[in-house]
């Protein structure tokens, strides 16, 4: 044993010290009651507030913040009220509900515009020879649209007046979505601007939504003032800071999230009241690239993709992404947007953090974008000229 030198030195010394003789007064160990004092005191202040960079975390753990949850204890779950029960049954209810797909189910084509369609007559072209497998919805804010296509003739449904950032813009979302859901061989369902154009042709996109296994809805966590930093805590108890997250408001949906998102009052209500333009000291929030990546990440997130198939340019860094014009459309710029195969999201911090995450189609690589906007009327000619070519990439 490691032990018995020791007690063998022990008895030997012994031996040889003369008599017994008197102990002196024990010293007290101030300076070990002292150290230990401040490390318990370090400690309850690390547990109380945790350190948030890395290398105070990897005093803590090897595995660093990440590791932090590991020994802390769990938060305490929060109740819930009573109409977010209520809500979250018929929620849940909605989406274990078995689908009735019908012999041909239809993609729901939904154009959010303020008037003219100026690329009707490339929709026109995408659509031909594909009838029975799609329907139009047209929800024009302002004007009538005068139309060229027989494909939108008489597919206005009844609109309101629209306004950027506001809660309006939400409710046509739903407003199409609700006229869309009374044909129930609509089984999939696109939002699109009068801005936006098809970047392939109709069968690789019908096959593409068809078939996947997720809603392409925009959703990641921006923790800067364009983020997080639009929440309000008026959204309490329904809608916790921890979950608010932002993304594009152009959406592909399943019908069954289609069904919630019409079904919903409770969390729709909280962004009408508290998501809005100049709401508190001059902070702005938009409802329309909160509200439904907020509600999906609650209630169904692993039922969404997190980025969305239409395809926006924000690399100048401008308020708006940059709209393209006769000059930038040509074959390789077509190309290069139907090859893209990441997603990127930029926070909003002074020290932007860039989000790379490949798209992934039923769990395998694929391209992201099947729609592109933001293109001036003036690109129709040479899209139009390019169509056959760019969409066969």
């Amino acid at each position: 044993m490691k032990s018995s030198p020791a007690w063998r030195l022990g008895i030997k010394d012994m031996q040889i010290m003369p008599g017994s003789r008197q102990r002196g007064p024990l010293r007290k160990p101030t300076w070990i009651i002292v150290l230990v004092s401040l490390v318990s005191l370090f400690l309850v202040f690390a547990y109380v507030y945790p350190p948030q960079n890395s290398a105070a975390c990897y005093v803590f753990s090897s595995r660093g913040c990440k590791g932090m949850p590991r020994w802390l204890p769990p938060s305490p779950v929060r109740e819930l009220t009573d109409e977010e029960i209520a809500a979250r049954v018929v929620i849940t209810d909605i989406l274990n509900m078995p689908s009735a797909i019908p012999t041909t189910p239809k993609i729901a084509f939904l154009f959010l515009t303020p008037g003219a369609l100026p690329f009707e007559k490339l929709w026109d072209k995408f659509f031909q020879g594909h009838e029975g497998r799609f329907s139009v919805y047209v929800h024009a804010s302002k004007d009538k649209p005068l139309h060229f296509s027989r494909y939108f003739i008489n597919r206005e449904i009844r609109s309101s007046s629209v306004v950027w950032g506001k809660i309006s813009m939400v409710d046509a979302e739903r407003r199409l979505l609700g006229h869309a859901l009374k044909d129930p061989g609509n089984q999939h369902f696109v939002l699109l601007s009068d801005s936006c154009i098809p970047l392939r042709d109709f069968d690789f996109v019908y096959n593409y939504l068809m078939y996947t296994n997720v809603s392409f809805v925009d959703c990641f966590e921006d923790p800067g003032p364009h983020g997080s930093g639009r929440y309000s805590e008026n959204m309490l108890p329904e809608v916790e800071k921890q979950d608010f997250r932002k993304g594009a408001q152009w959406f592909t949906m399943k019908r069954q999230h289609a069904v919630i998102v019409m079904a919903d009052n409770l969390y729709y209500s909280k962004f009408r009241d508290y998501c809005r333009p100049g709401m508190e000291k001059g902070r702005n929030c938009y409802s329309d690239e909160h509200y439904l990546p907020t509600f999906f990440y609650m209630l169904d997130p692993v039922g969404i993709a997190n980025w969305s198939v239409t395809h926006v340019d924000w690399s100048e860094g401008k308020w708006h992404p940059k709209s393209y014009r006769a000059l930038d459309v040509t074959y390789d710029l077509m190309r290069n947007i139907t090859s893209i195969s990441d997603s990127v999201h930029v926070t909003s911090e002074e020290k932007k953090q860039v989000q790379i995450t490949p798209c992934l189609w039923n769990g395998n690589p694929r391209p992201c974008y099947l729609f592109a906007r933001k293109f001036l009327p003036e690109t129709l000619d040479n899209l139009i000229q390019l169509f056959p070519n760019y969409t066969s990439i």
